[in-house]
């Protein structure tokens, strides 16, 4: 909005162009999805597609219509045939076809503290991933450091002085979930805790991860979950730009 105010007084937008880019504010109706323009203004990120249940080219549509005034878009839970229509209208979009998500970064887009995403072995990255490319398109520098899981504890102590540089790190483990709970008795900052659903069959599809995080008796995790990288990226991103806002009005 101040963007496109400050081109009219200046004279590089015509009345017409302004009304244009107004009209479709607070929303754009596209009949089968009301895209969200003001969402970046009312919680400082940009809509999110969740692609699962929608078809190819109405992800497409939608990424396109956010693409054009964010120049950045994601989507979540994608898989090919999305990204193939995707790739008709945006051609630059890429796909994480681990974790199925596609998405373009803003090339302005300056990163800005750190959020280190952990994973308990190589199994749980595809969810690690979903986390990682969310944080990143919302401004936050990520860091990976992927199966450092507490059956060999080594690993991880291994990292600590790079984790306790961070201003919130994200843990990503199936089977028992013990890593959250394992970080945040070592470190001093949030730890975001997402459980999965790898596990063999007492993992109960990632029940049994979850209740681990929800009874940890470590401070300073919250869970979101099953799967939910996402949410998880999402809540390091908003904790890492509350951290970067305070230190710049120092």
């Amino acid at each position: 909005m101040k963007d496109i105010l400050e081109a009219y007084k200046n004279g590089d937008l015509e009345l017409e162009s302004v009304i244009d880019h107004l009209k479709d504010l607070p929303y754009e109706n596209l009949e089968y999805a009301r895209v969200d323009h003001h969402r970046k203004l009312r919680s400082g990120f940009a809509e999110v597609i969740f692609a699962q249940g929608k078809t190819p080219a109405q992800v497409a549509e939608i990424a396109h219509r956010l693409n054009e005034r964010e120049k950045s878009f994601l989507a979540t839970r994608a898989d090919a045939d999305h990204f193939e229509e995707v790739r008709k209208l945006i051609p630059e979009a890429k796909f994480e076809e681990r974790s199925g998500v596609i998405y373009l970064k803003n090339p302005d887009t300056v990163l800005k503290g750190k959020v280190a995403v952990c994973t308990g072995g190589t199994s749980d990255i595809p969810v690690a991933e979903e986390a990682a490319i969310t944080a990143e398109l919302f401004g936050a520098e990520v860091i990976r450091i992927y199966d450092v899981g507490v059956a060999g504890l080594h690993r991880l102590l291994k990292v600590l002085p790079e984790l306790r540089d961070m201003n919130a790190i994200i843990a990503v483990a199936g089977m028992e979930g013990a890593l959250p709970g394992v970080l945040a008795g070592l470190v001093d900052k949030p730890v975001v805790a997402v459980p999965t659903s790898v596990g063999y069959g007492a993992n109960f599809g990632g029940l049994s991860s979850l209740l681990t995080m929800l009874n940890s008796c470590a401070e300073g995790i919250g869970v979101v979950n099953i799967d939910n990288g996402f949410g998880a990226g999402y809540l390091a991103a908003q904790i890492n730009r509350l951290v970067v806002n305070a230190l710049e009005k120092r």
